[in-house]
C-alpha cells in the first residue's frame, strides 16, 4: 500500500454521509467526530481544487432510513455537496455496483482514492475492498468513518468501536492503507493547489 500519494490528483470519495444514520434505530455508534473530520477533508479538497465525489445511498427498501423521499435521504449539513460537485447514487452497499463510478474514475485518470463516510463495516468496507480489487490506490481515513453496535454470528453484542476496528483490520494492507486524517492532510500539503 502507498505511503505517499502516488498521484497529484487523489480523489476524495465521501460515502453515504446522509441524515439517515442519525435515526435512533441504528443504535450506538463510534467516532462522534467523524462528521467534523469529513468536513475538514472536504474543505481541504475544495481548497486545493482536487476531485471529489459524494456517494448517496438511494435505498429501495421500504423501511430504510436512506429511502428517497424520507428526511434521512438528505446529506448531512457538514458534507453537503456544492453546486457542480459530482453526486453518484447507489442502491447496494458498494459504490461501484450499478453506478458509473468506475468508468468515471478511469475516464478521468483518477486512480487514487481517499475514502471516508459511513458505515465502516458496510458501504465503506465494501467500497474500499472493491476499489482495491479494481486496482485503485486507496487510503481510508479511519477517524472519518464510523459504524454501529452489532450482534456477531455467535450472538454476542460487539461495540461499535470493536466492529470498526475489525473492519479496518480486514482492509489494511490488502485493500487499502488505513490511517488517520492527519496523515492524509499532511500528505495533501505536498500537492500544490490548483487554479
Amino acid at each position: 500500500m502507498p505511503q505517499r500519494f502516488a498521484t497529484s490528483t487523489p480523489l476524495l470519495l465521501l460515502i453515504d454521509m446522509q441524515q439517515a444514520v442519525d435515526d435512533p434505530s441504528w443504535g450506538p455508534r463510534n467516532h462522534p467526530q467523524a462528521e467534523r473530520v469529513c468536513a475538514e477533508l472536504l474543505a481541504a479538497w475544495r481548497g486545493r481544487g482536487l476531485p471529489l465525489i459524494h456517494i448517496r445511498h438511494d435505498s429501495v427498501e421500504p423501511r430504510s432510513t436512506y429511502r428517497p423521499g424520507q428526511p434521512g435521504h438528505a446529506f448531512k449539513p457538514e458534507t453537503l455537496p456544492l453546486s457542480g460537485e459530482t453526486v453518484i447514487g447507489k442502491q447496494t452497499n458498494s459504490a461501484f455496483i450499478g453506478t458509473g463510478l468506475e468508468a468515471l474514475l478511469r475516464e478521468r485518470g483518477w486512480r487514487e482514492l481517499v475514502v471516508a463516510g459511513v458505515s465502516t463495516s458496510n458501504s465503506v468496507e465494501t467500497t474500499a475492498r472493491m476499489a482495491g480489487n479494481l486496482g485503485f490506490n486507496v487510503w481510508l481515513a479511519e477517524d472519518g468513518c464510523f459504524t454501529f453496535d452489532k450482534v456477531d454470528w455467535q450472538g454476542r453484542l460487539r461495540r461499535a468501536e470493536e466492529v470498526h476496528a475489525m473492519s479496518l483490520a480486514n482492509l489494511d494492507g490488502e485493500y487499502c492503507r488505513v490511517c488517520r486524517s492527519e496523515a492524509i492532510l499532511a500528505e495533501l500539503g505536498n500537492i500544490p493547489a490548483r487554479a
